[in-house]
């Protein structure tokens, strides 16, 4: 996948994510919930776009991390809501599934990298 498709790929990811949260029921618990899931959700594609202008090796680790670790904290909050069945669980799946992917797709870029690296 070229750097340009994860771009849109991460960008509606992150448009996924913000419809998810539209949809949420509107209560205090749920309103932070929401809060924290589109800032980390759309924190992937934001992020993202900075690792594309790593200058090097090290600072691409450095900053998928930061990716890495939003889309973690996104699983994190998907799963919350689909325990708690705030949304149905056929509305979450494409939602778990591309954040799950992503995720994956993300370790293994680090992991291609370090590689290189302690080459």
């Amino acid at each position: 996948m070229t750097t340009n498709e994860m771009k849109v790929r991460t960008k509606r990811f992150s448009l996924m994510v913000i419809d998810l949260a539209e949809k949420l029921p509107n209560s205090n618990v749920i309103r932070s919930i929401a809060s924290q899931i589109v800032r980390s959700g759309t924190s992937v594609g934001a992020n993202y776009r900075a690792v594309c202008r790593a200058r090097s090796d090290k600072e691409f680790i450095s900053k998928m991390n930061i990716v890495l670790e939003e889309a973690d904290e996104t699983l994190f909050w998907l799963e919350i809501i689909k325990e708690k069945m705030w949304i149905a669980k056929e509305e979450l799946e494409t939602l778990l599934k591309e954040a799950n992917e992503l995720t994956a797709i993300f370790v293994s870029s680090l992991k291609t990298v370090n590689k290189r690296i302690n080459q």
